[in-house]
């Protein structure tokens, strides 16, 4: 009788499993940057969940009340049960036990005395009816899984927000042009997990600024991301990350390219712009330690730790703290780098907080954040942790349809620090890091700017300045002012002997502070 029960409960939670995977890969790529997350997908399960169940509970009970049943019997003929015969011991005769309303067999017709004979039952039929009532509810759970499935698989578009300042949110314009019916943005992006977030969080934006807007995401292999056995410094930095993306822009198969702003160059191509820069998110670098260890920050690594890092900006300012770390070459997206780390290939790596938070990786951030490196004992490298977008200098259109994502206060900084990076011809080669504060309540714009050698064998050289700025002003007249505080400060630099730095930099086609010690001390 309870056949139908079983199956039908046993249908909607496999339901309930088949959503709960997909939940978990297709929500993978729109993470929070908290345990917001954590919450925000338990009660979407916990919704399925509740759904599968109570359709099971409910289908279940109705399959086996009283009307049910007698329904199901009335459909199974009575069939033959054959007896149950007692052993016969010496003298005494078999006895023959039967079922009420089942025939009787003679003990002759056995097969032999000695042997049990328990019932049996033939399988039941079901009539036409019912297995159409069957079909009917199991096309109607598939039609509810695959209902459920297309609304988990949209994106987010209001997400958590960052703890860095007061309020910033993940969701950076409030209002956009209203309809984008009509209108078409082709988006040129690499194709790393963090870049995919990063031009899958701007397509979700631009559809909730202009609905009905048709968004195309262009994946694209840059030379960077092939070459991955060569420090980034010696094979020619960060811009190979992005030709290939502003080749797009320039021949007319893309219309916006979205870039981590640190990997940005300086200088751009004739014909393309940095038009936007999006809300900042974390600036600051982390220490990541293998999953399972006790150890939170940099004091914490034992003597000659070894260290997993490429950058030549975050050796220089380390070395000043621990000169006994070792440094390691670690390249490839942020997955590989920490499967390296708990593989055992380090005993830390370096990492940009920010990617570490778009892609979900909170736990590798200690909920006190004890790992985030102090921008104060590590200056940032410049734009870092910001969202830009880059687009043809002659498309008015497109850039009026983004400006909403335009975040004003973070340009003012951002555009402060690649201005001193570009006054100084900063890249992978020099470890230059700069990093401005803007305090709006002041009403004050703070630039730090330093310069190392990558030797290892000079000073690190360190500048700052800080102005009074008119935020009342318009972005054309706040971006003059900004750029000009970082062109001071990489004045200051240069008069304090930043040059000798650069020349040295770019003079030597190894890189890395440690290979240029072991080089000059003959030990390479």
């Amino acid at each position: 009788e309870h056949f139908l029960s079983v199956y039908f409960f046993s249908g909607f939670v496999a339901c309930y499993l088949f959503s709960i995977m997909d939940v978990l890969l297709s929500r993978s790529n729109y993470r929070t940057v908290d345990q917001s997350n954590t919450t925000s997908n338990a009660a979407l399960v916990a919704m399925v969940g509740t759904v599968a169940v109570t359709l099971g509970v409910a289908v279940g009970y109705l399959a086996s009340s009283p009307v049910a049943t007698s329904a199901y019997v009335a459909t199974r003929p009575v069939t033959a049960t054959r007896p149950v015969v007692a052993p016969t011991f010496g003298r005494h005769s078999a006895t023959t036990a039967t079922y009420a309303n089942v025939p009787t067999y003679n003990v002759e017709d056995l097969r032999g005395p000695e042997e049990y004979y328990l019932p049996t039952q033939q399988p039941a039929s079901v009539t036409p009816a019912a297995a159409a009532g069957a079909f009917g509810l199991g096309a109607m759970a598939v039609a509810a899984f695959a209902l459920v499935r297309s609304w988990f698989q949209q994106p987010t578009q209001s997400l958590e927000p960052m703890s860095m300042q007061e309020a910033p949110k993940w969701s950076m314009a409030m209002s956009g042009s209203g309809s984008g019916a009509g209108k078409k943005i082709r988006i040129a992006t690499r194709k790393s997990p963090l870049a995919m977030w990063q031009a899958e969080f701007i397509e979700s934006e631009l559809k909730r600024l202009h609905p009905g807007i048709e968004i195309e995401l262009q994946p694209m292999s840059t030379r960077g991301d092939k070459i991955l056995d060569s420090p980034l410094a010696k094979i020619g930095g960060k811009g190979l990350f992005v030709k290939e993306l502003e080749r797009a822009l320039l021949e007319g198969d893309s219309d916006i390219a979205v870039h981590s702003t640190k990997d940005v160059p300086m200088e751009l191509p004739d014909g393309l712009t940095l038009g936007i820069i999006c809300k900042r998110h974390d600036p600051c670098d982390a220490i990541v330690f293998p999953k399972g260890s006790t150890k939170t920050c940099i004091d914490d690594l034992p003597q000659g730790a070894r260290v997993g890092t490429s950058s030549l900006r975050r050796q220089c300012q380390l070395l000043l703290k621990r000169p006994d770390l070792k440094f390691v070459e670690l390249r490839g997206n942020v997955n590989t780098r920490l499967a390296k780390l708990d593989s055992g290939e380090y005993d830390a790596i370096i990492l940009a907080a920010a990617g570490l938070k778009r892609l979900g990786f909170a736990d590798r951030i200690y909920g006190d954040e004890a790992n985030i490196i102090n921008p104060d004992e590590m200056l940032p490298a410049a734009g870092q942790g910001a969202l830009s977008i880059e687009l043809r200098s002659d498309d008015p259109e497109t850039l009026a349809l983004l400006w909403p994502l335009m975040d004003i206060p973070d340009a003012i900084t951002v555009s402060c620090e690649r201005a001193m990076n570009r006054r100084l011809n900063g890249g992978c080669q020099v470890p230059i890091s700069g990093f401005a504060r803007l305090d709006q309540q002041a009403g004050t714009l703070q630039m730090d700017a330093r310069v190392g050698s990558i030797k290892g064998d000079k000073p690190l050289l360190i500048k700052g300045k800080t102005i009074s700025i008119d935020m009342s002003q318009d972005w054309p007249a706040l971006q003059a002012v900004c750029e000009k505080l970082g062109q001071d400060v990489a004045d200051q630099l240069l008069e304090a002997g930043a040059q000798a730095y650069l020349d040295e930099a770019y003079a030597n086609e190894d890189a890395g502070v440690q290979a240029q010690l072991a080089a000059a001390l003959g030990t390479k």
